[in-house]
Parts: C-alpha cells; structure tokens; sequence
C-alpha cells in the first residue's frame, strides 16, 4: 500500500478498526475514509455504493460486524446472521464496483468446526459441524469468506481473509450483556474490588482453552497481510498458545488487584472444549505477536479505568 492511498476503515470505531486505524497512522498513512455507524448505515446497500462510488477509495479493511460473547450469540442469532451478511456483502460488492485495489476481510474462528484438531490448521474450514452457540454469527463469516474467494476467481479481485482468535484490547465491548469473556472479566472483577463483593461469579466450569490476542498486534497483521499476501486462502492470526478460563480469571483478577474468590457456575455454558489456532502458515510469512498476555490486559485494564 502506498503512503498515499486511501484507506476506507469499515467499522474505524469498533475494537478492530480503531487499532487498524492506530497501526496505519503510526506506519506513516494518512488518507483514510472514515465514517461512524450514526453517519452511515453500513446495511443499506444504496448508502454504502453511494459512498464507494463517490469516495473511490483504493485499499479497504473490512472490520464492521456485530459481534458478542455466548449471551449476546445465544440471545440474538437472528441479529448476528441478518446485519452481518448485509454489513459484508454491501461492502466486499460496493468495493468490486468501485474498483478498489485490495480488501481485507477480517473473519473469525469460530468459522472452524467445534471438535476440530487443535490446533487449528486453516484446511479445517468447512470441514465438520459448528459451535452451536455462535453458529449464525460463524455462517455470516463464512459467507463472507467465500464471497472475497469467489470475487477473486470471477473478477480477479485481490481480497484476502483473515481469521484471528479471540481478541481484547483498547476500546472493547465492556458490557456485560454482549461482551466477550476477557473484557466482562475485567469489568467484574474491578466492580467486585470497587463495591467490596466477596466474590466474582464467573460462566462455566473455568476448563475451556482459549487463546487471546491482543488487538494492536491483529492490526498490525493485518497491515503487513496487505502489503505481503495476495492469495484467497484464509490465513489465521494468533499467538499460538491458550490459557484455561480459570487461568484467565485469576490473571485478571491478580492485575485489578481484587482479593475475594472466584466461583464457577456449571450451569452456564462453556462453548467450545479448546479453541488455538495454527499460526505456523503466518509465521512463515514473516509476523509474530509481539504482545504478551498479562501485559495485554494490563493495558486493557488502564484504558477501561481511564475511559468508562
């Protein structure tokens, strides 16, 4: 990408878009097409070709999804399905008719079957049956992977996806309705020390693996993915190592410095036994994670203390 191209950040508020954007502004670019979800409806097809047609942006990230924990996939699976296809489809089309130059769709893990060998090579797409707590959001990221695939094989296209594993940083989702695991930890856990709670209750059985990047470092993968990779194959962003639920609680818990007991509640859900990604093929195309766990959420717990 050229330091002079423009740049139009799909979802440039969200978690994602406002770490692609950080990235892109500290390597030198400084065009952007930015819009926020009140100025634009990004599931109106007519808003988002009018505005690609207009704009012409050369270089797209697309990061604008709804996205959720188990609760928020539990509760809304027609919303996770319905705004996600429109969101990836005006967007990835509006971009082929507009002529941009490269687009990085950023999709997820969850698109990989629930009992897939760990860790989890990018051959394992569409190769057994989803997590069903998050399968119409999985769906949506799976269209969306096909549809950058068979843009490129019918128009020659240069989209590429990307597939990272549960991320958390700076500007998360801290509602503990709709948020994700490691962000409604936080904000429990400092809640708990705040009011004096003699303990955190936390979802499931605390036996889960899971593998958590911090956000910077996906930003930063998916700039250097643009600037090196031109392929339809998925590629997947990680680090390479997973921690258990629980492990996961007391670190959180350690960093806000709360002192009560933890409790597991069995009855709730604990979604899918392990989830790591393989990330030799991203190795071998020159990036690593640079962050490490517990300093990751050291800055997250910083940002939501200075911000919400």
């Amino acid at each position: 990408m050229d330091k002079n191209s423009k740049i139009y950040i799909a979802g440039n508020t969200g978690l994602v878009g406002s770490a692609v954007l950080r990235s892109l502004q500290a390597q030198g670019y400084s065009r952007f097409l930015l819009r926020t979800i009140e100025e634009l409806d990004l599931t109106k097809q007519s808003l988002v070709e009018s505005l690609m047609q207009q704009e012409k942006p050369d270089y797209v990230f697309l990061a604008a999804a709804k996205v959720g924990g188990i609760h928020a996939n539990n509760s809304y699976p027609a919303d996770f399905i319905y705004i996600n296809l429109q969101i990836q489809t005006n967007i990835i089309h509006a971009a082929y008719q507009s002529g941009v130059k490269k687009l990085c769709f950023l999709g997820s893990s969850c698109i990989y079957p629930k009992f897939a060998p760990q860790p989890i090579k990018e051959d394992s797409f569409l190769d057994g049956k989803l997590e069903p707590t998050n399968e119409p959001y999985a769906i949506a990221k799976i269209a969306g992977i096909e549809m950058c695939q068979a843009y490129n094989r019918q128009y020659g296209t240069n989209y590429i996806s990307v597939m990272p594993t549960n991320l958390y940083g700076l500007h998360d989702n801290f509602d503990l309705k709709s948020s994700h695991v490691l962000p409604a930890l936080i904000r429990k856990f400092i809640e708990a020390r705040k009011d004096g709670a003699p303990s955190v209750t936390v979802w499931g059985t605390g036996s889960p693996r899971r593998e958590f990047l911090f956000v910077d470092d996906l930003a930063d993968a998916c700039v250097y993915l643009m600037n090196h990779y031109n392929g339809s194959e998925i590629i997947n962003i990680g680090v390479g190592e997973d921690v258990t639920i629980l492990e996961l609680a007391n670190i959180i818990k350690e960093e806000v410095e709360y002192n009560g007991t933890i409790i597991f509640d069995p009855t709730k859900p604990d979604g899918t036994p392990q989830k790591l990604l393989d990330v030799s093929k991203i190795h071998q195309l020159g990036w690593k994670a640079k962050t490490p766990l517990r300093e990751g959420i050291r800055k997250t717990i910083q940002w939501y203390l200075e911000n919400k």
